[in-house]
């Protein structure tokens, strides 16, 4: 299955739970691309004690997955992106919803 994982938001355990999702479907085999829009392209910012956000990220990354980042959002935030939430485009978001079997937002 191709999963497509949408979030838009910062909030610690919605993220980390929605990443952990993903490290799941690709621990199962299946092709996971996660895309940040909004609040969310501030992942890697994210800091929490009890939901380590970036390990989630950096797992699902060396599992396969992919990461990317709304540009316009991160322009908006003054922001270049960065290795974990590379700067992307609606196009991406497009070929995530069109290319995925199921996608989902957070």
């Amino acid at each position: 299955m191709k999963l497509g994982i949408v979030i838009s938001t910062t909030e610690p355990e919605t993220v980390f739970n929605a990443l952990r999702l993903g490290n799941y479907a690709a621990g199962q085999g299946d092709a996971v691309r996660v895309f940040l829009l909004g609040k969310g392209v501030e992942l890697d910012l994210i800091e929490d004690e009890k939901f380590n956000v970036r390990q989630q990220a950096e797992s699902l990354l060396q599992a396969g997955g992919n990461i990317l980042a709304c540009g316009t959002c991160l322009k908006l935030r003054h922001s270049q992106g960065s290795e974990l939430c590379p700067l992307s485009t609606m196009k991406d978001l497009y070929e995530i919803v069109r290319d995925c079997d199921r996608v989902l937002t957070f």
